[in-house]
């Protein structure tokens, strides 16, 4: 097997660029993981996450290899591997668990406790993620295979829809995952913050649970023009006036029963201000316009350290929220990284069967991986699109 491997590396704010890297090996420093595979990438993704590194928005050091967005063949298993074989087609959940901890037990794999010296909770090519290397790259290692892997049952099927079946790792079940944790269900009306590809996730997962109305807000045109695409009303927040008043030209009323956050701490201030950065106004405005005792689902990103914010309190996560109002409204809130496992079984089995249709909703564009650092640009520009790399050429044109 031949030991080169390329990969996106991230080279400061602003720069990525493709590098040779090392092969992956079955170990991450001296730790072995006998319990690992290693994949030939058949698509890594690049995610709104990255994004956020590559801004120079994390404490994220030079050289680091992106990606935690990954779909790939078995080519190598560890001697402790029991059930996934070389030649499966696996996707990968972006959170790594080891299936051993109080955590994986309870099926909560975003916060695993064996996988990351720092802190709960693990990924992979991500900054204080418990240093896994990234899958922007032509081979990647994964560890705690047989826990981890889902793997498809037909593999030519799966690759007639891997570019639905490569949003499993990560933006599909994290969009549905807002959206279970906000409450959606038959009847429901919901309102998304952003239509990032998370945000339109969000929105094909509303309609997959039944939601009655959903509303998406952005400030960029083309990315509402593609959440209409697939029956979202919308909401240009570049525009004045008040969220309130225009909820209620579309629903009669002036709040939401469900809001999902899909924006995260890189927030800007509405209206008139839409070019100031405001990071706790999307968690504002989800207080303000979701009706008491409704559910705000949070899986946008919020970090501990912003070394980019426009304020000391930010640098440190710190974000000046109207709580009260939440707690008098009794709210309820739910945050953090989705636990993938939970979720990517019956996604992959509404794909397989014709329910959903994920890629056109988040306008899927095939990339090789030199195309990658424009990729990004184009996606830092606000381009509708979701990035999928394929660095082996394995996707039918």
């Amino acid at each position: 097997m031949s030991a080169a491997n390329r990969g996106v590396v991230y080279k400061g704010p602003g720069k990525v660029a493709v590098e040779s890297i090392a092969y992956p090996e079955l170990a991450l420093g001296n730790r072995k993981c006998d319990h690992g595979v290693i994949l030939k990438v058949v698509t890594t993704n690049i995610c709104g996450s990255d994004q956020h590194m590559v801004r120079g928005r994390t404490t994220a050091e030079p050289g680091l290899v992106l990606g935690h967005e990954i779909t790939g063949l078995v080519v190598e298993c560890g001697r402790d591997v029991e059930f996934i074989q070389p030649g499966d087609l696996v996707s990968v959940p972006f959170n790594i668990a080891c299936g051993r901890c109080r955590n994986c037990k309870e099926g909560r794999t975003g916060i695993c406790l064996n996988v990351n010296p720092a802190r709960p909770g693990a990924a992979y090519g991500y900054v204080d993620m418990g240093g896994w290397g990234g899958g922007q790259t032509e081979y990647v290692m994964v560890p705690y295979a047989d826990f981890n892997l889902l793997k498809f049952p037909d593999a030519d099927q799966a690759m007639e829809k891997i570019r639905d079946l490569t949003l499993l790792s990560d933006i599909f079940p994290t969009g549905f995952h807002g959206c279970v944790t906000a409450g959606v269900g038959p009847g429901s009306t919901v309102y998304i913050a952003g239509a990032g590809p998370v945000g339109l996730a969000a929105a094909v997962s509303a309609q997959l649970l039944g939601a009655a109305c959903v509303i998406v807000g952005d400030m960029i045109e083309e990315r509402l023009a593609q959440a209409r695409s697939f029956g979202c009303e919308t909401l240009d927040l570049t525009q004045e006036g008040d969220m309130a008043d225009k909820l209620e030209v579309i629903l009669g009323e002036r709040e939401v029963d469900c809001f999902v956050d899909c924006v995260g701490f890189e927030a800007h201030a509405c209206g008139c201000n839409h070019g100031k950065e405001a990071p706790a106004t999307v968690l504002n405005s989800a207080m303000q316009l979701t009706r008491a005792g409704g559910q705000i689902g949070i899986p946008g990103l919020y970090v501990t350290e912003d070394p980019g914010a426009t304020d000391e309190a930010a640098k440190q996560g710190a974000l000046s929220m109207q709580f009260g109002l939440g707690w008098a409204k009794s709210h309820s809130f739910h945050t953090g990284q989705c636990p993938v496992m939970q979720y990517h079984r019956p996604l992959m089995q509404a794909i397989l069967f014709g329910k959903v249709n994920i890629a056109d909703a988040v306008n899927v564009q095939v990339i090789t991986l030199d195309e990658a650092p424009q990729g990004y640009a184009d996606f830092d520009g606000g381009a509708a699109k979701k990035f999928v790399i394929d660095p082996h050429g394995s996707v039918a044109v």
